[in-house]
């Protein structure tokens, strides 16, 4: 644009410009190498020679009409005051159009229907093996699987696409996976981890890049057929550690405006599922908190019955502290509920109190359960013990008794550098509470700083000629207290492991620690492959996997490593990603030699973690 600027405006001589821009490239651009200085000097001259005039009409005699800026239909707030915002006319909103006390409606980014994609997947249910991958590695919800009776497709639009679902338990169903056409993105990740191919044609998988105009309509009504099929009950499922079991389930985080391909997201969206509607986040300031929480829409979602997870911002530096003190909070809350529940209990339904507090609140059926019991109780207390003393602060109680899972969220910056005291205060603490770092190697929220996870010879702010250390080793730093669950995980390298480590820290009754592979657009990587990448990334041993479980008995072995011996280079991992490749490009010699190093700290980690991974716990830490 500048170029083309100054060709045009002639605030200075045409030559004279293009000379001093050319300069200023050269200049700039350096110490990145010859070859992206001579990139944008081709930019420059491009530029120039496509300079078109383009002659404006009298007046728009265009067919395309703009579509609404939300859908239709939509709850009250949504017509009267989120939409007016999202139309850029707020300003025009009198304070009384918002709720006295500052609370907005959460599940709202399902009415903000952006449209923004060029490309749409494309599902192929001959070819499909019923894997789920696609919905687990989505970063936006936007593609989704359903298993329903044969029955609910009375009524479907035509040609809606189905076919049987294979599985031992949800027997004689269908399955479907469908877009949503205006809330995809089009990153294409979920196309490039498909591993269904045609024996046929090796190339053609069982989802597919089309044109979005082409097919939008048609998904359109595919899509809202497909949302009023019934949502999967997870007291059907006897556990959650398959895949396509927990894609089933309904996102509870959808649709947020992470960039296309993000490496954050698919992991709060997995939580959302395994968790649902007892899950409560205390998120770090940073990316989390800004598609998590950015007004006035909000991608954290509702179940049918109108619950969904609880969800809180923090500063960035003591979100650990805030989270464990929602978890003293709600102890407190929880001892109240279980006292008052004692005291009135000869006045309650006969066994009504003894299986409040005596339910084995472990897994989806025991939750429900759990959930009946306090709609009961909450009966009897608007009912027939509604004068009984202490009823109206049980009323208010009475849902503490269901299990919660509490989950602290940030990047890599609050849990490395800004609020690592805070984090490491929280692990020490021995209380059953849950972290997840989303790991991106950098601040990304602001720009691409460098943290104390930016990896040896990686280039990002502040670490312009690479970083020199080797990045910090949270898990092994958590592992030291022998009672905290560590695992180190990265969804598109092995879904399955990541859903058991989540799976494990919430069932672990002290603290634990996720820490989680995040691909970026900092990385320098093209963001359809962002969940391949991940898999290249472990495969180099850049970020092995593995699991650390202080549960176990003496004489078992605690730390498990759940991938394999590295079989790619470092070097040719690395320069996949513009953050390595540059470095290269720009000093050759550090790089040959900060890569080195790199590789003799991999192969150092991983012969560290063979001997881990061998020995047997002597100690049991019976308190937590």
């Amino acid at each position: 644009m500048q170029p083309c600027f100054f060709a045009l405006s002639g605030v200075l001589p045409r030559e004279e410009a293009l000379r001093a821009i050319r300069e200023s490239i050269e200049h700039n651009y350096r110490r990145r190498g010859t070859a992206v200085v001579k990139r944008n000097l081709a930019a420059v001259d491009l530029a120039l020679s496509e300079l078109r005039r383009v002659r404006l009409p009298a007046r728009a005699d265009s067919s395309l009409r703009r579509r609404s800026v939300i859908s239709e239909p939509v709850p009250d707030f949504v017509s009267r005051v989120t939409a007016r915002l999202l139309a850029g006319e707020g300003d025009r909103l009198p304070v009384s159009a918002f709720p006295v006390d500052g609370t907005f409606p959460t599940g709202t980014a399902r009415y903000e229907k952006r449209a923004i994609n060029l490309k749409l997947p494309i599902w192929d249910a001959s070819l499909c093996i019923d894997c789920g991958k696609c919905a687990i590695v989505c970063p936006h919800a936007a593609i989704r699987m359903k298993a329903y009776a044969e029955k609910e497709l009375e009524g479907a639009p035509e040609a809606f696409p189905h076919k049987p679902f294979r599985d031992r338990e949800l027997t004689h169903r269908q399955l479907t996976i469908q877009v949503a056409p205006d809330d995809c993105t089009g990153c294409g990740v979920c196309v490039d981890i498909c591993p269904a191919r045609s024996k046929e044609e090796v190339r053609r998988k069982a989802l597919r890049m089309e044109a979005a105009e082409a097919h939008r309509q048609r998904e359109r009504e595919h899509f809202e057929f497909f949302l009023d099929l019934p949502e999967q009950d997870p007291a059907e499922l006897s556990s959650l550690g398959q895949v396509k079991h927990a894609e089933l389930l309904q996102p509870l985080f959808e649709f947020s405006g992470a960039c296309a391909g993000c490496g954050e997201t698919p992991y709060l969206k997995l939580l959302s599922q395994l968790f649902r509607d007892r899950l409560l986040v205390a998120n770090a300031t940073g990316c989390s908190s800004i598609y998590g929480g950015n007004l006035p829409t909000t991608p954290w979602a509702k179940n049918p019955q109108g619950r969904g997870p609880a969800w809180a911002n923090s500063l960035f530096e003591d979100n650990a502290e805030f989270g464990l003190g929602i978890l003293l909070a709600r102890e407190m809350h929880v001892r109240e509920a279980r006292r008052r529940v004692g005291e009135l209990a000869d006045r309650m339904p006969a066994n009504l109190a003894k299986e409040l507090l005596d339910a084995e609140q472990t897994g989806a059926a025991a939750i429900s359960a759990q959930r009946r019991r306090v709609e009961e109780l909450k009966a009897w207390l608007m009912g027939m013990g509604a004068g009984s003393p202490g009823a109206a602060t049980l009323l208010e109680l009475a849902d503490e008794l269901v299990k919660k899972s509490l989950w602290i969220v940030g990047g890599d910056g609050w849990a490395y550098d800004i609020g690592s005291a805070g984090l490491d205060h929280v692990l020490a603490s021995s209380r059953n509470v849950n972290l997840l770092v989303l790991d991106t190697q950098v601040y990304s929220n602001t720009g691409g700083q460098a943290s104390k996870a930016t990896p040896r010879a990686g280039v990002a702010k502040f670490a312009s000629q690479g970083r020199s250390v080797p990045r910090k080793d949270l898990g092994m730093i958590a592992s030291s207290y022998g009672n905290v669950y560590v695992a180190q995980v990265a969804l598109g390298a092995d879904d399955h492991q990541t859903l058991r480590a989540l799976l494990e820290a919430d069932a672990w009754p002290g603290p634990s620690l996720v820490i989680a592979y995040s691909t970026c657009i900092a990385h320098g990587i093209d963001m359809k492959h962002s969940m391949s990448h991940q898999r290249d990334a472990v495969r180099s041993g850049f970020w092995p996997l593995y699991r650390f479980r202080p549960g176990l008995e003496a004489h078992q072995r605690p730390f498990l490593l759940d991938s394999r011996k590295p079989s790619l280079s470092f070097a040719e991992f690395a320069r996949s990603e513009a953050r390595f490749a540059m470095l290269e490009r720009a000093n050759p010699e550090r790089a040959r030699h900060l890569f080195a190093l790199a590789q003799a700290d991999i192969e150092e980690r991983w012969r560290l973690y063979e001997q881990l991974a061998g020995i047997e716990r002597t100690v049991v830490h019976e308190e937590s």
